[in-house]
């Protein structure tokens, strides 16, 4: 009697082996198209994402110049140039510094914008 039971437990734990590794290889290729899916979505959206930083620097680059601006900036540099540069009014202290300078002259060219 205990060989008859032996022998259907262990055809019954064969039929449960069986079904297990078709379960398992069903769960890898599920596990495998999921990823794929996740892999498209992370490539679409990082395109989206350069196409968009793409289209901003076009933007800044087609950005119309001022020429008012651009005398601007020549005429501060000239004055700095020269010595008459002065950092704030004209009763403020001389600027030695070129980036000081420089920092005025783009100041202004916004401001004439």
């Amino acid at each position: 009697m205990k060989k008859k039971m032996n022998k259907k437990v262990i055809k019954h734990l064969k039929g449960d082996i069986k079904t297990f590794k078709h379960e398992a290889k069903e769960d890898k290729e599920l596990v495998k198209k999921l990823s794929s899916k996740k892999h498209e979505k992370h490539e679409k959206h990082e395109s989206k994402v350069h196409e968009k930083k793409e289209h901003k620097a076009k933007k800044r680059a087609m950005k119309r110049r001022v020429p008012k601006a651009k005398g601007k900036v020549e005429k501060v540099m000239h004055e700095f140039k020269e010595g008459a540069l002065h950092s704030g009014s004209k009763k403020g202290p001389v600027v030695k510094s070129k980036r000081q300078a420089l920092a005025i002259a783009l100041n202004e060219q916004r401001r004439a914008k």
